[in-house]
């Protein structure tokens, strides 16, 4: 596992914090987002739509292919399904 900075805001309705309760709390959030943010995830919860040729790619394979091309084409958007 690589262990990455990232910036969270953690929000809690209690008015004291313990520190070390909300470190185990970022630590248990940082696992649970190295698991759930990867390339095969990405693909799956978004679809390349293709205004030029008027399709839509949802296939995560062929999304991943798109993605790693270099060369961007105009009128070629990555959209979320959610």
């Amino acid at each position: 596992m690589k262990n990455e900075k990232r910036d969270l805001i953690v929000l809690s309705n209690n008015e004291i914090i313990d520190p070390i309760a909300m470190g185990n709390q970022v630590e248990a959030l940082n696992k649970l987002l190295l698991s759930v943010e990867n390339l095969h995830c990405f693909c799956i919860a978004n679809e390349i739509i293709d205004i030029n040729r008027y399709k839509i790619i949802q296939k995560p394979h062929l999304i991943q292919q798109m993605i790693r091309e270099r060369m961007t084409k105009p009128f070629v958007f990555i959209f979320n399904k959610n």
